[in-house]
Formats: structure tokens, sequence, C-alpha cells
């Protein structure tokens, strides 16, 4: 094959301005993807003060407001954008899905969806639940994303399914500050099809997304950075019971929500959500906060102070600090209100790692925290090389590189044995009425079978 002159090749390089067009359409948008996600993450974490300043005035007020405020964040979401509700992270799956007609992807991302986003994820915070921002931030990225298209010149070998990728990866790198957690989130759990002709630009855009929040926020880890010591073979034994711990939990936890939030339960509980949601909505918040103030607040928000405390040799929680997150997370997420659950996951297993610590009575607890955080993310999100990568950016050094990715894995192992991922699963309940109505099976896709969604009820 005759090569092309280096002329020719610089000449259809500096000369074809659709080119330079889309890279700066695509690049301005992943500006202001990141920015998004900033805009989420400072509201969150001013709902998070509000909330934390009333529970210090009265310690029993969470009891009357978060039912409250949760019964009105999950009726104003259903009444005016119901796809709003959630972690996100299903919703721009299901937006990724081929043939999807553009109607139907309009009602997983867009720029309105976005903004009842980072309300709707303000609105759950401010209530106390147990919920994070983390999900919310890829649905987010990826409405602002996905806008793009609408300026790119014709002709370009950009299409939607890259831009929404390229978002939702943009949205993890932005909330936890590592880009190539992002990329990472890309391959891993929005698409296996990479587009080559675009992938260099595309990559571009999650690290530029990434960059505007360490513009912001500074390049500091999400939970800080954890100061771990040398390892020894002392850690074997109190490692794997924080593998079999985190893994168990983790996939019980995915296995718990899969059934919870896909309605297949049939229970009364799951009729009552199907029937009243924002009475529901009242009653998950009603027991999230009596759980709370069980645990004397450590349950309520995100979990970011405990887990801070934590990997900072501080211990606070009480001996069923892990159930009762576990639990709290679990109603929260039921309730049909906005919000993630990355950062929950990585309290409660930070919890696990914790406990692990006080039972072998092993000195390196760090080293255990790290591991159930790790762990438990991999688990609940059969995402394990993401985990990986995020918690590893907050570990110093080098020391547990190996480590972290030992335990994901088999962490993710243990999980699927009890049952598929969580993601995937309420996608394809997302789109299994719409999917087989509107557009034909791809070879090698399947569906789900199952009920209508609850905003569709």
């Amino acid at each position: 094959m005759r090569e092309r002159p280096i002329a020719d090749a610089l000449r259809e390089e500096l000369y074809d301005w659709r080119r330079w067009a889309a890279r700066a359409v695509v690049l301005l948008f992943a500006a202001l993807s990141g920015l998004s996600v900033v805009a989420l993450t400072w509201l969150g974490e001013l709902a998070l003060e509000v909330f934390y300043a009333m529970q210090t005035r009265a310690w029993w007020s969470p009891l009357l407001w978060t039912p409250a405020c949760t019964a009105f964040v999950v009726w104003a979401v259903r009444r005016w954008c119901p796809s709003a509700a959630g972690s996100g992270i299903p919703q721009v799956l299901a937006a990724l899905e081929p043939g999807l007609p553009p109607e139907e992807r309009r009602r997983f991302v867009s720029l309105k969806l976005s903004l009842a986003k980072i309300l709707g994820t303000a609105g759950s915070l401010v209530a106390g639940l147990s919920v994070g921002r983390e999900g919310p931030s890829v649905q987010v990225a990826a409405g602002v994303m996905h806008h793009a298209r609408r300026w790119l010149p014709d002709r370009t070998a950009i299409n939607e399914h890259g831009l929404m990728v390229a978002g939702g990866a943009a949205g993890v790198a932005a909330a936890f500050n590592t880009p190539l957690g992002g990329v990472m989130f890309a391959i891993e759990e929005l698409t296996r099809r990479p587009e080559h002709r675009s992938s260099g630009l595309l990559m571009a855009a999650i690290v530029l997304a990434g960059l505007m929040a360490v513009s912001v926020y500074g390049n500091n880890a999400y939970f800080g950075v954890m100061q771990v010591a040398s390892l020894s073979w002392s850690l074997l034994l109190p490692g794997l019971l924080v593998v079999l711990l985190s893994g168990l939990l983790g996939g019980l936890f995915s296995r718990l929500l899969i059934r919870s939030l896909t309605g297949q339960g049939r229970d009364r509980f799951s009729r009552w959500r199907q029937r009243y949601p924002v009475r529901f909505a009242a009653g998950c918040g009603f027991a999230v906060a009596l759980i709370g103030v069980a645990s004397q607040g450590a349950t309520l928000g995100s979990g970011y102070q405990p887990t801070r405390l934590l990997l900072e040799g501080q211990d606070t929680t009480s001996a069923l600090y892990v159930p009762l997150r576990f639990i709290a997370t679990w109603l929260s997420a039921w309730s049909g209100a906005p919000g993630g659950i990355f950062a929950p996951a990585l309290a409660i297993g930070a919890g696990i790692g914790s406990d692990v610590a006080a039972w072998t009575g092993h000195p390196a607890a760090t080293a255990l925290i790290a591991l159930g955080m790790v762990g438990f993310l991999a688990a609940a999100t059969q995402t394990p090389i993401t985990a990986f990568i995020i918690v590893m950016e907050m570990v110093d050094g080098h020391t547990m590189v190996l480590s972290l990715m030992a335990c994901a894995l088999l962490a993710s192992g243990l999980s699927r044995l009890l049952g598929p991922s969580l993601y995937p699963q309420l996608a394809d309940h997302m789109l299994g009425p719409r999917q087989q109505a509107h557009a034909p099976t791809a070879p090698g896709d399947t569906l789900s079978d199952t009920t209508l969604p609850a905003d569709r009820q």
C-alpha cells in the first residue's frame, strides 16, 4: 500500500475546517460537562451542610424533615422529569442502546434532565438520604455532552453514542477527580465498542472534564489520601475475610436493588410502592431517619464524613454501622429519589474493613479499610477496574496496587455468583417495553421481559 506524502497529510489535517470545528465543539462541551458536575458537587455539599446544621440543632428533626422532603422530591421528579429518578447510570446505558429512536433517547439524557438531576440530587441530600452524587454526575455530564450533537458540522465522525460515552465517563472523572477512572468506566461499563476514529478526541474530552473539577477543587482525592505502611503476610487472612464479606454483601446489595427497583418483588411493600409511590417514599424517608437517629447520625447523608474519619483513624461508628448503612442505602434507592450508590458503597466497604481490623486486632486498619472500600464497590457495581482505580487514587504510593486489584476482581467474582450486574439490569428494565415496541433487537443483544417502570404505572 502506497503511503501518502507528509505534505498531503498535513494539508488535509490543517485545512479540514469540519474536523477542527468538531474538535472545538466537543472540547467546549466537555468543559461545560465538567462545570456541570462542579455545580452538582457544590450544590450537593451545600445541601448536606444545611441538613447537618438542622440535625445538630435538633436531633429529632430528621424524623419529620426527611420523610416530608423525600416525598416532595419524589413527587416533583415523577411530576416533571420521571427519568431523573434513581442513579442516572442505567439511564445513560439505556440511551446508548443501538437503534433507540431519538425521541426515546431524549427521555434518558438531555439538558432538561441534567438540570433536573442536579436539583433532585441536591433535594435528596438535603433530605439526609443515604445517596451519593457520583451516579447522577454520569447522567448530568452525558446530557450536556449529548447536546453537543446539535452544534457539530455535517459528515463528522463523532456521533451521539460517542458523545454520551464521553459525557458519562467525564461525570465519573469530575466527581472523583480521577480522569483515568472515567476512562476505565467508559470502557468497562458504558461501551465495549470504542469508536476508533474519534476515541482519542473523546478521551481528551474526558480528561478535560476532570481537569475542570481539579481547577475548582484542587488535585485532591475524594476521601483524602490514605497512608498505608508496608504490608506483610499477616494481612493475608484478614484481607481474605474482607474480600469474602465485601463480595457477598455487595452481591446481596446488588441483587436486592435489582429486585426492588424492577418490581420483581411480590410483597406488600412492592405493591404499595407501585400504587402509592409518594407515600412509599415518605415511608422510606421515615425509616432512613429512624435508622439515622439510632446510629446518632452516622448513616444519614452520603457517608463522606464517617468514611473520612475512619481513614484518619478516628472510628466513631458503632458495631452496627455496616448493616444500618446497608439498609439505609437500600431504602434511599428504593424510595425513587434521585441519587447514586457510589459514595454510600464506599462508606459500607470502609465499615467492613474497620470491623475486620477490630475483630482480628490487626494494626494495619487503613489497609483493610481500603480493601473493604474497593471490594464492596466492585461487588455492588461489578465494575472491578473502575473501583480499583478510584480507591487506588486515594492511596499514597503503590504499596497496595496488587492487593487492591486482586480484592476488586475476587469480590466482583463473588458478586456474579449471586446475580447479574446491577446497572445493565436496570437499563434493560427501563428499555424492555419501549425497545420491543420501537426498535429491533441487535444481534447478540438481549432485553429483559419486565413490567413497566414505576413512572409509567
